[in-house]
């Protein structure tokens, strides 16, 4: 079987392409988390907690500090913003938006197996 390393946010979509990639037969399975500084440690803590439950060979945390970019309530001591209305939340870039995440996470690379999935990637 071909291995797969997964990357995981301890979310419902990441959850369930590693589920995916267990139940079409890749194994090993890697799970694989980024530490970019997020302020709220549950979504790392759920993340090792599902790979532990799906049984993955290894999961790994990789540290990206992106608190430098500034900005984000989700990286900064900025409030996040509740009971907004539509027209406030579409007026601008949402002060919940983590810049650089999406790229550093894609330009990461965890020497070995080849096939990587996240709800982020394609899963063919």
């Amino acid at each position: 079987m071909e291995a797969a390393i997964v990357l995981s946010s301890g979310g419902l979509d990441s959850t369930t392409c590693l589920a995916i990639a267990r139940h079409d037969g890749f194994a090993p399975l890697y799970s694989l988390s980024f530490d970019y500084g997020q302020r709220h440690r549950h979504e790392l803590s759920a993340a090792a907690a599902i790979a532990k439950a799906m049984g993955v060979g290894e999961h790994r945390v990789i540290r990206i500090d992106l608190r430098q970019f500034g900005k984000s309530a989700l990286t900064d001591a900025i409030d996040v913003p509740k009971d907004r209305d539509e027209s406030r939340m579409a007026a601008d870039i949402p002060i919940t938006y983590v810049p650089a995440r999406t790229p550093s996470f894609s330009a990461t690379r965890w020497p070995g197996p080849r096939c990587c999935m996240s709800a982020t990637f394609s899963l063919a």
